[in-house]
Parts: C-alpha cells; sequence; structure tokens
C-alpha cells in the first residue's frame, strides 16, 4: 500500500522495481493501480478461467421412450434407466407415443406418466407437466439437487 500519488510517480516506482503498473479499478475514485508482472497475471487469469470451464456440469438431455400399453416389466426397464440418467444429473424427457386407436385412450397414457413421476418423484422435480403435442405426450424431469 504506497497511498494516492501521481500517475507519473506510479509508472516510475513500477520500472524502477522492473515490472506493470496495473490498473485494476478504473471506477473508483482515484482509480486503483497495482504494481505487478503483467504476463504473470494474465497466465494466472487463464488458468483460473480453464479451471472453472473444467468443473463445470453440462446438463444433458436424455429421452425415454414408452407406448400406452407398455408391459409391467418393459415400465420397470424404462423407469431404470430414467432413475439412473437423473442421479447422474441429467434432464429426461419422457415421450409416450400413441399410434391409431390409441388417441382415443389419451388417459391411460395421462395415468402411466403421472405414475412415473410419482415414482421418480424422491429424486426429481417436474420441469414440464404431461402435455400432448400432436400424436405424442410429453413430459421433462430433472435431477433435484441435494443440499
Amino acid at each position: 500500500m504506497l497511498g494516492v500519488m501521481p500517475v507519473k510517480r506510479a509508472v516510475q516506482l513500477a520500472e524502477e522495481a522492473g515490472l506493470d503498473l496495473v490498473e485494476v479499478s478504473p471506477n473508483a475514485n482515484p482509480p486503483v493501480c497495482k504494481i505487478l508482472d503483467y504476463g504473470k497475471y494474465k497466465y494466472e487469469q487463464q488458468k483460473k478461467a480453464s479451471e472453472a470451464r473444467k468443473n463445470q456440469k453440462t446438463v444433458d438431455v436424455k429421452e425415454v421412450k414408452i407406448r400406452p400399453g407398455i408391459e409391467d416389466h418393459d415400465y420397470q426397464v424404462k423407469m431404470k434407466n430414467a432413475r439412473k440418467f437423473l442421479e447422474k444429473g441429467d434432464k429426461v424427457k419422457v415421450t409416450m407415443r400413441f399410434r391409431g386407436r390409441e388417441m382415443a385412450h389419451q388417459d391411460i397414457g395421462l395415468n402411466l406418466l403421472k405414475r412415473m413421476q410419482e415414482e421418480l418423484s424422491d429424486i426429481s422435480k417436474t420441469d414440464l407437466e404431461p402435455k400432448l403435442e400432436g400424436r405424442q405426450m410429453i413430459m421433462v424431469l430433472s435431477a433435484e439437487m441435494q443440499k
């Protein structure tokens, strides 16, 4: 901490030390500067940014496709996959496809999606409630963050 001084004096001190005068906070009154090696400073900033990017988790959207007439064992397999995706931190898009006369029994599909939503409620939250889009009913679940 060298205190408030004219710019020429600060530049002179930096040159004597063989370092650079770097403006840290230009909006402060008076502006705040540091005497340091600018190349090293930039390198450290780059390393911090790179480390932050490396530790970032990308969230993928995994899809589970089911049909209204799904049998119990097939349903359990789909549930196991959905649970695995959610535990990894991914989002799960559950797609129910209706074909032919199945369109007349959309309530069966809705009940199946509600059941799935209920069974996964311990590890997930619903981003998109079940809704019909054309011949498909779609629901999106995402992993609930543990505290």
